[in-house]
């Protein structure tokens, strides 16, 4: 899966999940360029930085028009804050559709003419969110059901020049892992409900993108690549009392 000589453009990869793919790609032999609204705490190895927010749709496309080529996108620049529905206004969950969904539409179609010369390739950074109910962050569910639904039709619309996958991502261990989850215990514990026993890595996520951009993804587009450890165990198996051991 070595990507010599590709050019790769990396949203939102300046940390967490975004900085493992990052340095998944430049492992494997890509030259890549990290878009973020700020420069990255740490920098990653072998990764340039282009300041970018995503969400303005003219710096986009100035930003791509600079490029010479491009032949692979990765589409991760995303997030939501905790946020019951009832607790804000209807303009503050649409503007966590905005990043999550329309800046997405924005960067591939400001990156299209570019993929299509190259025969390249995008990949989404979706969520298991947008297949389950999302409390506390049912706008971003939303969107990243609305993300995987793109590309699945982006795939159809640009074939053959450019496929077109997701990647549904479930619970990732990231440097800000201890806030989400009430600290490192919270962490352990959580893991502990995955069938693999742990979260993803970001290098996990990296490697699976990877994977959908490299020659061995050559027949894959219009997929959904789960990368979960296995999901969630069923709620109704630990309150089911039938068949249990004494």
């Amino acid at each position: 899966m070595e990507l010599d000589g590709k050019v790769v453009v990396v949203t939102g990869g300046t940390r967490g999940v975004g900085a493992g793919i990052a340095r998944a790609f430049a492992e494997a032999g890509a030259e890549v360029l990290a878009c973020a609204r700020r420069p990255p705490d740490v920098p990653v190895p072998k990764t340039g930085f282009v300041p970018l927010d995503v969400r303005d749709a003219d710096a986009v496309r100035r930003f791509f028009a600079g490029l010479p080529r491009l032949d692979v996108l990765v589409n991760n620049a995303g997030g939501a804050p905790y946020r019951l529905l009832t607790d804000t206004d209807a303009e503050r969950h649409a503007r966590v559709i905005e990043l999550n969904l329309l800046a997405p539409l924005t960067v591939s179609l400001a990156a299209h003419a570019h993929l299509r010369r190259a025969k390249g390739s995008i990949v989404m950074i979706g969520s298991v969110s947008g297949s389950r109910p999302s409390p506390g962050s049912a706008a971003y569910g939303a969107a990243k059901a609305g993300l995987e639904n793109l590309a699945r039709s982006m795939a159809v619309e640009w074939a053959p020049d450019v496929r077109v996958n997701t990647l549904v991502v479930g619970m990732v261990r990231t440097e800000l892992a201890h806030l989400h989850y009430g600290g490192e215990e919270g962490v352990e514990a959580v893991a502990r409900t995955v069938p693999l026993g742990r979260l993803a890595l970001p290098s996990d996520v990296g490697a699976a993108a990877v994977f959908l951009a490299s020659d061995a993804a050559a027949y894959i587009s219009g997929a959904s690549l789960t990368v979960h450890g296995g999901g969630e165990r069923p709620a109704f198996l630990d309150a089911a009392t039938a068949n249990k051991e004494t």
